[in-house]
């Protein structure tokens, strides 16, 4: 016969709840036990939207439910251990409990069930738990151990039983596929056409419901846009790698790659939260490259999106844009140009995803010709610009220098002008990056630079001698190094 609830193993959890607060389970002298007669103890494991997003998870023993919570949730890979917080025992009421719990209250925020199930006990130590689950979801073989005294809270949790035979560890990076710049298709017929989107590209991971972002060249993305962890908390325990671009929007819902620029530098989590409520941005992801221990990459872009569209991406900070195959691309790109949109991408809906691989399965299509640009110098500003930044001085690679493609000196603001005429300044160097010659005047005002910083011109087109004709500064790209940039036809 199972005994009746230790009051004393409760106090614990009563002293931390208000009955008149909180729709949680009291536990009170009537509270429910277990069904009599049932064969073995039950599990549940309670995913928890608390201050930080967690696992509950609880086992049945002598009318209780021991409970750990786990802040990565249950490891599926046996390489992987799992921490695991122990906490005050719950009332067996609990094992139903899904809810909100208000605001100031102890583990504020909305609690639902993960899975539940039944367990065989392996063995039962004050320095041992182990378990054989069966659970909706959960299938295996785990121990729990301290990792301090057993008496205290530090336990990890392992799983004993190898993984499944198809499961894939999280990646720790994924390089994303590039598109190529040309023309749409002859004809639309076996290619996805979506919206070229102004802004900066993302590899989002998001794992047992914390996130990591990067940038095409491996820069962590996530302290100028804190709010990208609205991910994490929306996904939950699915853990998946997005590709996307984070874009900010105009009053009119269109990108805007200025309003983007003051936030890509913030090295400072005060300010990037200030500049988040200030200037918001979305992250909008249009393909997934692993979920839930399964790698996509060599799936077709049919379907990964699939599976993206299942996941229903929609937040305040994130968003699946839409993917078209019924439409010809000509028709989608005088679309994006009504709309004020950069253009459009078309993508074989049969090809897979090649990571860190400029393809001819996606072809960017523009509306506005932008390029990168490597910055190999600059010339002092005169009249009302004197004492600042007049020209930049722009290349691409080119063999173990650049290829001079022109100056720009318009489309700065002031604020622009100041900050990188300071940077130029500590890249100063003797020698000249460029492997073609700049003409005598341009040479003889020219403070040359180490090529470190690529930027981003918008041009009308390029001239006969290969130099960037009307080009207007857009502003610095900190997510791309100057090995990638290539001139675009």
């Amino acid at each position: 016969m199972v005994p009746e609830e230790p009051a004393a193993r409760l106090s614990t959890y009563r002293k931390k709840r208000d009955p008149d607060k909180t729709p949680e389970p009291m536990a009170s002298s009537k509270s429910t036990t277990r069904t009599k007669g049932a064969k073995d103890p039950i599990f549940v494991i309670q995913e928890h939207h608390a201050r930080a997003l967690h696992w509950d998870f609880r086992l049945e023993r002598d009318g209780v439910l021991v409970s750990w919570a786990l802040p990565k949730g249950l490891p599926v890979d046996p390489k992987v251990n799992h921490l695991a917080v122990h906490v005050e025992d719950h009332p067996f009421d609990y094992k139903d409990f899904e809810g909100e719990i208000p605001k100031g209250e102890y583990g504020a925020g909305w609690v639902r069930i993960w899975d539940k199930g039944t367990y065989e006990t392996e063995k039962w130590r004050p320095t041992e738990v182990m378990v054989m689950l069966h659970g909706e979801r959960t299938e295996g073989r785990y121990v729990l151990f301290p990792t301090g005294p057993p008496e205290g809270k530090d336990w990890m949790i392992h799983r004993m039983d190898e993984a499944p035979p198809d499961f894939v560890p999280f990646p720790k990076r994924i390089d994303p596929m590039l598109a190529t710049s040309g023309t749409l298709p002859k004809s639309s017929d076996g290619w996805a056409f979506e919206f070229k989107w102004d802004g900066v590209r993302a590899i989002v991971y998001v794992d047992g419901g914390r996130v990591r972002a990067l940038s095409r060249n491996g820069k962590d993305l996530l302290t100028s846009f804190p709010e990208l962890r609205q991910l994490g908390s929306f996904l939950g325990s699915t853990s998946a790698v997005l590709d996307g671009e984070i874009v900010a929007l105009d009053d009119a819902g269109r990108p805007d790659f200025g309003k983007l620029q003051h936030r890509l530098h913030i090295a400072s989590p005060s300010t990037a939260t200030k500049r988040a409520r200030e200037s918001p941005v979305s992250f909008l992801a249009f393909d997934v490259l692993y979920l839930v221990g399964r790698s996509t990459i060599e799936l077709t872009y049919q379907e990964r999106r699939r599976l993206l569209e299942a996941l229903q991406l929609a937040g305040d900070a994130f968003a699946t844009p839409p993917s078209f195959t019924d439409v010809r691309g000509e028709d989608l790109l005088a679309v994006s140009a009504e709309r004020g949109l950069e253009g459009v991408v078309a993508k074989r809906v049969d090809a897979p995803y090649t990571p860190g691989q400029r393809s001819s399965q996606w072809i960017k299509v523009k509306n506005v010709r932008t390029q990168e640009v490597v910055i190999g110098g600059w010339t002092d500003g005169r009249g009302e610009l004197s004492g600042t930044l007049g020209a930049l001085l722009l290349g691409v690679p080119d063999g173990d220098g650049l290829a001079f493609v022109g100056k720009v000196g318009t489309g700065f603001s002031d604020q622009a002008r100041g900050e990188l005429l300071t940077d130029l300044r500590g890249l100063a160097s003797d020698d000249s990056p460029f492997t073609t010659s700049l003409s005598r005047p341009e040479a003889a005002l020219a403070h040359f630079v180490r090529p470190v910083l690529v930027g981003e011109v918008q041009y009308a087109e390029w001239t006969h001698d290969g130099h960037l004709r009307h080009p207007s500064w857009r502003g610095l790209r900190a997510d791309k190094e100057p090995s990638e940039v290539v001139r675009e036809p």
